[in-house]
């Protein structure tokens, strides 16, 4: 009886064991890995660009006109018509034309002055440029041009010094006044032997002056209107003094001087009185 309760049991447990099927089996718990994504460039359409740095630029402003109205040549001399100037000898100054050259010497002891007058043409309004080479020269001797030179001692004078300064006179009736006093500058020769290009602008009673193109002054003067070109030679102390002058060039000009400006004048506008 007892051998059939276990045998029951037991078959018993065999059913249950089949009925349930096999366990099943462990799953494996997986860890998850973190994935870190590349990140995709951005497409920049319109980089930004470098402001560039700006310097400031200095304005270069016009040269001014130094010969205003210059126009055409009127005439050249070479200095091969001894007629058309002044001329003399002397044993102490003299004043000749020769070599294409207009030569000035004065041997005698100063304080005494020549000069050369062309005979024509009277000239008011013009530019005259020459070359002048000094052959003896020192200290306070003088050599220049001469301009709108009347009958009578009457013109103007561009003085060069031998020691390197310039100024103009004014003679009348043959006392000359000074009407700039002296100014000195680099452009004139110190001494001799050396050359150096006169310049000479006149218009109506304004008058600029070169040397070797270079400006050096401007003067007015209502005196003298016409007159011929010349040169001369001044000797101040007791040393010789010699200057030839040649590659006279003279040409027209036509300047009409600018009107200044009127000062503008203040219009005072009625004030507004209140209506009662």
């Amino acid at each position: 009886m007892k051998l059939t309760f276990f045998f029951r049991g037991l078959l018993l447990l065999v059913f249950l064991t089949a009925c349930a099927g096999p366990s099943p089996a462990s799953t494996p718990t997986s860890t998850p890995v973190a994935v870190t994504a590349t990140p995709t460039p951005t497409i920049i359409w319109f980089p930004p660009t470098s402001t560039p740095t700006f310097f400031p630029t200095s304005t270069v402003l016009p040269t001014p006109e130094q010969y205003p109205g210059l126009s055409g040549l009127l005439f050249t001399d070479i200095f091969d018509q001894p007629d058309l100037w002044n001329t003399s000898a002397s044993s102490s100054a003299s004043a000749v034309v020769s070599l294409n050259r207009l030569v000035l010497s004065i041997t005698r002891q100063g304080p005494v002055s020549l000069l050369s007058l062309r005979s024509q043409p009277e000239l008011g309004d013009f530019y005259a440029e020459a070359k002048a080479t000094i052959s003896l020269c020192a200290g306070k001797d003088q050599f220049g041009i001469v301009f709108r030179a009347t009958p009578g001692g009457n013109d103007y004078r561009f003085m060069v010094s031998c020691d390197g300064a310039v100024r103009l006179g004014r003679a009348t009736s043959g006392s000359l006044l000074p009407l700039l006093d002296w100014l000195p500058t680099g452009d004139a020769p110190i001494g001799a032997p050396a050359e150096v290009k006169l310049g000479v602008w006149a218009a109506g009673n304004e008058m600029r002056f070169f040397l070797n193109d270079q400006f050096q002054f401007t003067f007015r003067d209502p005196i003298l209107h016409t007159g011929t070109l010349g040169f001369f030679v001044y000797v101040n102390g007791t040393a010789p003094i010699t200057v030839s002058f040649s590659d006279l060039s003279v040409y027209s000009v036509t300047y009409i001087p600018p009107v200044p400006s009127p000062i503008p004048s203040i219009t005072l506008l009625p004030s507004l009185t209140p209506s009662k």
